[in-house]
């Protein structure tokens, strides 16, 4: 349902992919078709025609006959048309299309599913350095949340600006006012739950970020002994020893920032649970 979107909008404007019951090729134009043939048939005979040429009538009769038949012939009962509007049926009201969403919820709802997807994706996720079962099952419920008030509010919007069209006197403004300010709060209060979740993604970035590099260094850190090696043979210690040592300092000082991003996107994720969660 989510890959296919555009058919979930078809199906919410009336399109209907099942089969109404009716035969696939209507009985009358079978009739119709059958009676060309068998007229053909007997007037080619009559008229002395060779019979050669009442097969060739009778094949041609046939051949649209089956081109009539393969373009009213209904979709697989598998298609994924017809097994796509069983599911939106069986799950009406608990998924949302885009018509659902004027331009400034899908903005915001755009956010919100590219830092979940970034989080999801990201290597710390993965290999399980974050919270990776909460992650799989708050950030989705998270995301549907946000999706929800977000129509809610396209729907208020909408609303509100259809009664405020005709113009609106002083005594409607004063009375629309309280209205007004009740959507904007509604919609920074959505925007803060949108802005923690990007925190959250930058957050687990930056921990990807210092893991790659992490990982960079050790490689070169397996190979350090055939450097220090060859600057041993060449004489060359005096030179460079303290430059290689700031390797090992380095990977010291990965391990704590990665530590460090990982504490905190783990912080971040704490945040999204809302107040009172330990």
């Amino acid at each position: 349902m989510r890959r296919n979107g555009p058919l979930l909008s078809r199906f919410r404007s009336g399109w209907n992919p099942e089969p109404d019951g009716t035969p696939r090729v209507p009985a009358g134009l079978v009739a119709a078709f059958g009676g060309t043939v068998l007229l053909g048939l007997g007037g080619t005979a009559l008229a002395g025609v060779p019979v050669v040429f009442s097969i060739t009538a009778a094949v041609i009769c046939l051949i649209v006959l089956a081109c009539v038949y393969l373009a009213t012939k209904p979709a697989p009962a598998d298609s994924v048309e017809r097994v796509l509007y069983r599911h939106s049926r069986h799950y009406h009201g608990r998924y949302l299309i885009l018509e659902d969403f004027d331009y400034a919820a899908r903005e915001l709802l755009g956010r919100a599913q590219r830092a979940i997807d970034h989080i999801l994706r990201s290597r710390v996720n993965v290999i399980g350095m974050l919270d990776s079962v909460r992650n799989a099952v708050m950030l989705p419920a998270e995301e549907w949340e946000i999706a929800r008030l977000l129509t809610k509010l396209s729907e208020l919007r909408a609303r509100h600006r259809h009664l405020a069209r005709g113009g609106r006197s002083p005594e409607v403004a004063a009375a629309m006012a309280p209205m007004e300010r009740a959507l904007a709060a509604s919609e920074a209060a959505v925007v803060a739950r949108v802005k923690a979740l990007e925190r959250y993604a930058a957050h687990v970035t930056q921990a990807d970020r210092v893991l790659v590099s992490q990982g960079q260094i050790e490689v070169l850190r397996a190979h350090l002994p055939d450097y220090e090696q060859l600057v041993a043979e060449t004489g060359a210690a005096r030179f460079l020893a303290p430059e290689i040592g700031h390797l090992s300092e380095d990977a010291d000082h990965l391990r704590r920032a990665l530590r460090d991003s990982l504490h905190s996107a783990h912080e971040a994720f704490r945040h999204l649970d809302g107040p009172g969660s330990s």
